[in-house]
């Protein structure tokens, strides 16, 4: 707080620098707080043989597990999941999933729009392990989070390409499930 409180200080001596001209006299200025908007429900589903490359780098082992097909509902944003994409995946040592996908979504009323999503999932070993075998294992337990970014041409979608996403997500055999939210 000290730190921030700092920056709103200079803000505000900056202003009333600027002389009687300035409209604006020590006028505390904050960054403004975000907010999540619900996006969609994303089931992807993650059905084809995953490809083990092994330790490509001393950063851990990589894995490509492709994207084979899945679904998106929510009040601005539904559709499919195309048999297009993959998570370009690297387990590190210590267990932590770097994530790393690139698929491609199809809208109801026929928009495509690329999305990469980019992420962390990680817990204890033990769960990660049930988790990695496809078993059920409570989401509680571990942590998977990812952000998101769109690309379409389609202008009813072109919110999108200034968008960005959060998600909360969970794994469930051969699937991901997550919430995303818009960060506004």
């Amino acid at each position: 707080m000290k730190k921030y409180l700092g920056t709103a200080l200079m803000l505000s001596s900056f202003v009333a620098a600027s002389g009687p001209a300035c409209a604006v006299e020590k006028q505390v200025f904050e960054p403004p707080k975000p907010k999540l908007e619900p996006l969609a429900r994303f089931t992807v589903n993650l059905e084809a043989p995953v490809w083990e490359l092994g330790a490509t780098s001393d950063l851990g082992r990589r894995r490509i597990i492709p994207i084979t097909s899945g679904s998106f509902d929510g009040a601005r944003l539904k559709g499919t999941i195309l048999n297009n994409g993959a998570d370009w995946q690297v387990v590190t040592a210590q267990g932590l999933a770097i994530i790393d996908t690139r698929y491609l979504l199809k809208t109801g009323d026929g928009a495509l729009i690329y999305l990469q999503t980019k992420g962390f999932r990680y817990g204890p070993a033990d769960v990660m392990a049930e988790v990695a075998k496809g078993n059920p294992v409570d989401p509680a337990r571990y942590t998977f989070r990812v952000t998101m970014s769109f690309e379409t041409a389609d202008p009813r979608y072109a919110w999108l390409n200034r968008a960005i996403g959060v998600g909360a997500a969970m794994r469930l055999g051969a699937a991901v499930v997550y919430d995303a939210y818009l960060l506004e």
